[in-house]
């Protein structure tokens, strides 16, 4: 599925054709959007689904460009550091929530994966010296900070990783992962491995 993840293989180089380069937002505006002229519905596209990404929203690093993600193969979130925050965590209710009202379960009941994904020079790190501003983006205090690991990203998506498998509202057998991508080479590296979310738990019998 992610073609660029675990290799020494770059993810692509930006494509010079695409629209947005050089032009104005009017320039394509009124065009057929890159996926096509249709779009599916969303209780389709919701059992097409096949991950949530959440990743930064910095412009180098696009998840679905650094991931090679196809059209309607996942819901992509994106904020400062790609970081599990509160503000985050209410997007994915909703999430779920929209896909009740739809009568849909995300992915059609098939495998599907929460990808944390970070990167290396990330913006984030810049404002290690603003504890004020980073303990409100967090919503905790400036003390326990140091728990957030803003200035270490291989440490901040494998925490990252351990909040999402405290959530008792995810769905166990989804599967959980965090990334890392190296801004320099563009190589993305697996720092936590595809797991399910939750240990299915088996009843132990009397010995």
């Amino acid at each position: 599925m992610w073609g660029n993840v675990g290799t020494d293989r770059p993810f692509p180089a930006c494509d010079s054709e695409n629209p947005v380069n050089g032009r104005s937002v009017t320039a394509f505006s009124s065009r057929p959007s890159a996926a096509g002229a249709f779009l599916p519905s969303l209780p389709q596209a919701l059992r097409n689904l096949r991950a949530i990404i959440i990743g930064c929203a910095d412009m180098r690093v696009d998840p679905a460009h650094v991931l090679g993600i196809k059209s309607g193969e996942a819901v992509v979130i994106r904020n400062i550091g790609g970081r599990i925050t509160p503000g985050l965590l209410e997007q994915l209710a909703l999430l779920g929530r929209i896909g009740e009202v739809a009568g849909e379960v995300a992915g059609g009941g098939e495998e599907l994966h929460i990808v944390v994904l970070h990167h290396t020079d990330c913006g984030i790190t810049r404002l290690a010296g603003d504890p004020a501003l980073l303990a409100r983006y967090f919503q905790v205090s400036e003390g326990e900070l140091r728990t957030k690991a803003v200035t270490d990203p291989r440490a901040a998506v494998a925490i990252d990783v351990a909040l999402l498998r405290e959530i008792p509202a995810l769905p166990g057998e989804w599967f959980v992962s965090g990334l890392v991508c190296d801004v320099k080479t563009g190589v993305v590296d697996i720092v936590v491995p595809p797991a399910r979310i939750r240990r299915a738990q088996t009843t132990g019998s009397a010995g």
